[in-house]
């Protein structure tokens, strides 16, 4: 019995040491923090008061006492024994230990090393310190280094700061680069437009006098005309007095021809005269007016001829039709040349100019181009389309253009001399675009661009790169908010930032 309780004291005995020798680690020192907020830390277990996720402990290194041990603000389980950059952020780690503090920001510095400005709250950066400290949370303040502030102030971009990347960091953030090409981008402008005919070879056919249609040889629309050819026969008494008062005044003229007075003479002349201009003031034709003169009777009807050649659009009289003094008869439309009108969004009236080329096709006949000017640009915009309307003027020598026909037209404008770049490499904040350049590997400035066109994926730029410079295309987002992240850190009074323009 004595022996079976010696073994078991020997036991308990072994086994007290086996737990001084490992360090009795009490978990009562042990901290947490919140897997998606991680600037939150408490030293005990228990619920994010962010977002109510469960806490969970940090995995911290054990780091040597006279050699001070750095962690990220952000992602407190990154511990280094060096001054070095958060693999995953990119941030820069802050001291952890104080058992060697680092010197406060007014103290020089050693040859080699970085100088430290100041110090600032991890969580607010408007409070600063010129030495190191700790914040309500437990947090050490974030050192502010020179050489950092002296990057961001080249070509510095309101609201935006420099981002740095270990290859480490830069390997896992998945960011892509290319190289930005000198070059121009040609971009077609394509709209849809209408075939109309050319309004200043419109002839509108009126008459002067009252009367009636008697007789109708042009009488149905569409038909072609030639110039001089008959449309209608018209009776008008207006036009028959006129014919018999001339008549009259030249038989007069003829009969005092050979009287002594000179002045009866002229005066039945000057009458005869006048009767003549008033019928052909009424468009009575030059052949009507000699066959007048032939026969010496007047006609019952006066023949209306065309006074051009081309298609009858327009028609609205019939046989036996009373008419007025102005009424249009016909409308003849040469078609010759016409025009085509296209509406184009008003965001690209700004690329079209006078005297551009044109392309025109048409969906009925796949693969005849027909080529011509713009020859007027609208001074309006359609308030209903939001469209600006754009003038081409064709050549029709077929009567292949046929009013009203639908035309696909298509404007290269002249080419901008630029450096093109993926579009995905631009970031449009809705007040200006910002591209992030990689200066060096692993370092991102951001550059506020000029694009002035976009097409096929690329995107030309006029201004803020230079052709060979390296552009991110893939990861821009991500360089966006860390970069405005930082710049808001850095700035030591609560400085300007970009929020507002997101």
């Amino acid at each position: 019995m004595k022996a079976l309780a010696r073994a078991a004291l020997a036991l308990v005995f072994v086994g007290l040491l086996l737990f001084l020798a490992c360090g009795g680690k009490e978990t009562a020192g042990a901290r947490y923090h919140c897997p998606m907020h991680p600037t939150y830390v408490s030293d005990k277990p228990g619920d994010c008061p962010i977002c109510g996720m469960r806490l969970v402990p940090i995995e911290e290194k054990t780091a040597p006492t006279t050699v001070p041990a750095y962690v990220c603000p952000m992602h407190p389980e990154v511990v280094s024994d060096k001054p070095d950059r958060c693999p995953k952020c990119g941030m820069k780690l802050v001291p952890k230990t104080e058992t060697e503090q680092p010197a406060p920001a007014t103290s020089g510095t050693p040859s080699g090393e970085r100088k430290i400005l100041y110090y600032r709250n991890p969580m607010d950066p408007t409070v600063t310190s010129p030495v190191p400290m700790k914040d309500s949370m437990g947090m050490d303040y974030v050192p502010v280094y020179a050489d950092e502030l002296e990057a961001s102030k080249e070509r510095a971009v309101t609201g935006y700061a420099p981002v740095s990347l270990e290859p480490e960091g830069l390997a896992r953030s998945g960011i892509q680069t290319v190289v930005a090409e000198a070059g121009s981008l040609g971009q077609a402008i394509r709209a849809v437009g209408t075939v109309v005919p050319d309004e200043r070879l419109l002839t509108h056919v009126h008459t002067k006098v009252s009367g009636w249609i008697e007789k109708l040889y042009v009488n149905f629309t569409g038909q072609y005309v030639k110039k001089g050819e008959p449309l209608l026969e018209i009776y008008s008494p207006e036009l028959l007095a006129s014919q018999e008062e001339y008549l009259r005044a030249k038989a007069l003229a003829q009969r005092l021809a050979s009287s002594a007075s000179a002045e009866a003479k002229k005066a039945a002349e000057e009458l005869a005269e006048a009767a003549a201009k008033r019928l052909l003031l009424f468009d009575v034709p030059q052949d009507f007016m000699a066959h007048l003169d032939a026969t010496g009777t007047p006609s019952r009807t006066v023949m209306l001829r065309a006074p051009t050649a081309g298609y009858v659009l327009a028609k609205d009289i019939f046989a036996g039709k009373q008419v007025e003094p102005g009424m249009e008869l016909y409308m003849v439309a040469d078609l010759s040349r016409v025009w085509v009108e296209a509406d184009f969004y008003e965001q690209e009236a700004a690329l079209l100019k006078l005297g551009m080329p044109t392309q025109v096709t048409l969906p009925y006949r796949p693969g005849a181009v027909f080529t011509g000017p713009i020859t007027y640009i609208y001074p309006w915009v359609n308030p209903e389309s939001r469209t600006v309307r754009v003038r081409v003027e064709l050549p029709n020598p077929k009567g292949e253009l046929k009013p009203d026909m639908y035309a696909n037209v298509e404007v290269m404008p002249a080419e901008v001399p630029g450096v093109v770049i993926p579009d995905s490499a631009v970031m449009d904040t809705g007040t200006r675009q910002i591209a992030f350049v990689e200066e060096k590997p692993g370092f991102f400035v951001p550059r506020e661009v000029t694009v002035v066109r976009r097409a096929a994926g690329k995107a030309l730029v006029t201004q803020g790169l230079t052709a060979g410079e390296r552009v991110v295309v893939k990861g821009t987002f991500l360089l966006d908010s860390e970069s405005r992240l930082r710049a808001a850190l850095a700035a030591p009074q609560g400085g300007t930032n970009d929020q507002a323009h997101h």
